[in-house]
């Protein structure tokens, strides 16, 4: 599902869903909300618009019972190109966690390309100087309760969209 680097990670899932269903799960709160961390994304869709993730209260709870407060915005970031429902591009930093928050601005990119009966979506990170960011979206923190970074995140996503339900179900 994925191969990384220290400095550019690239994760492709293939989904059986429409480009236009994978792009509103990627760019839609109500979406967001039921998969991987739950985050409620914001997106101005325009190039230099805002992007920002803001804690699902189930995510706030957890983390606080974990000892761990989330300021308001948890993500944030710039758009730099979106062509719904093919590709979007913006800027990524993670907020939670001030040594995150001192590493510099990512840049995640998603394409979504219609096959037969099928879309391939692959995200790639480029994590250049945010080696923190780098191991936490690797999926390294897992045992720490911390998640499986994008494969996970990826992986519920392809399973909300085909069934439905996601892995606590």
């Amino acid at each position: 599902m994925s191969t990384s680097t220290e400095t550019t990670q690239v994760y492709r899932v293939y989904i059986k869903a429409s480009a236009q269903a994978i792009w509103d799960a990627i760019t839609k709160p109500e979406w967001t909300e039921r998969y991987g961390y739950t985050g409620l994304v914001d997106y101005d869709l325009r190039p230099g618009g805002a992007y920002q993730v803001t804690a699902s209260e189930p995510f706030r709870k957890e983390s606080e019972a974990r000892g761990y407060e989330l300021p308001d915005v948890i993500i944030d970031g710039e758009v730099v190109e979106a062509d719904p429902p093919r590709k979007l591009v913006h800027t990524f930093r993670m907020l939670m966690d001030p040594g995150m928050a001192a590493e510099p601005f990512t840049r995640i990119t998603y394409e979504i390309k219609e096959l037969d009966h099928m879309c391939s979506l692959t995200l790639t990170h480029e994590l250049e100087g945010a080696p923190k960011l780098a191991s936490l979206v690797r999926g390294d923190q897992e045992e720490y309760g911390a998640g499986g970074g994008h494969a996970w995140v990826l992986s519920e996503l392809k399973t909300l969209l085909e069934t439905g339900k996601v892995f606590a179900d």
